[in-house]
């Protein structure tokens, strides 16, 4: 099967915050850093990296989604010391000009991890530092365990990224890629994203899966994964059991860091 290109639900990526879904990011950054920031989407954590790096840091988000980045300029424009364009993490071409280059949940859509992690690489100053925080989606766990009939279209959602020649262990092989990439003091801690029943978070984290299927059910119907039926009652299903049901949900992720030699 030929690899896709994969956009995110705009819903999901406008939730996201610096201090909450990039917490590692957001212990590194100081006033006055240069950082890029690949596979922005529409710019919820770019935002935040450049208010946090203000006033003499300079922020550049970069995505290969032109309607993604439509919403970004748009929603962040105020923001003097950002700025939004357009380009291919596989084929970047920034040279020794950040202090940090980073990328969030983005890797797992992308076929060729370790080539984005070597441009990433260039793309940051001697001494610079690589940040990349993703899933591990083989790892994920419910309490109680989601209805089976989600399970069946979780795991068919798996299949379908596996077979688009993406990582569903791209956490976990981060820290490889970036030693093959010629980082060094690379270092990986788990980032978990935990929410329970309660938290402020817990109604837009519990729709994440929600979401997230709706969003590639036509990907996935058409590529023989499941049926529109099984689709169907699985997102009835599990709509139903995460307002009723569910306590916790987990979604297994690291950060891994890295220095530029």
């Amino acid at each position: 099967m030929p690899a896709q290109s994969h956009r995110s639900d705009p819903r999901i990526l406008g939730w996201r915050t610096l201090e909450q879904d990039h917490r590692c990011l957001a212990e590194l950054l100081r006033p006055g850093f240069s950082v890029l920031d690949v596979g922005c989407g529409t710019g919820a954590i770019t935002a935040g990296i450049a208010r946090a790096v203000e006033p003499e840091g300079h922020v550049v988000g970069v995505d290969r989604d032109e309607v993604l980045l439509d919403m970004a300029r748009t929603e962040h424009a105020e923001i003097e010391n950002l700025q939004f364009e357009r380009g291919d993490a596989t084929a970047l071409n920034f040279r020794e000009r950040f202090d940090i280059v980073t990328s969030a949940r983005a890797l797992q859509w992308i076929a060729e991890p370790g080539l984005v992690i070597e441009n990433m690489k260039h793309a940051a100053k001697r001494g610079g530092m690589v940040v990349v925080l993703d899933y591990n989606h083989t790892q994920n766990q419910w309490d109680p365990e989601p209805p089976p009939e989600f399970k069946v279209c979780y795991d068919a959602f798996l299949a379908w990224r596996q077979g688009n020649g993406w990582d569903n262990e791209m956490a976990d092989h981060l820290p490889g890629l970036f030693r093959s990439a010629g980082l060094v003091s690379v270092s990986s801690r788990a980032q978990d994203e935990v929410v329970k029943r309660g938290e402020p978070e817990f109604a837009w984290q519990s729709y994440l899966w929600s979401g997230t299927l709706q969003h590639v059910a036509k990907q996935l119907i058409a590529a023989g994964f499941c049926t529109e039926a099984q689709l169907e009652k699985a997102l009835e299903k599990y709509n139903s059991w995460a307002k009723t049901s569910l306590a916790r949900q987990t979604l297994a992720m690291r950060a891994t860091i890295g220095i530029v030699p």
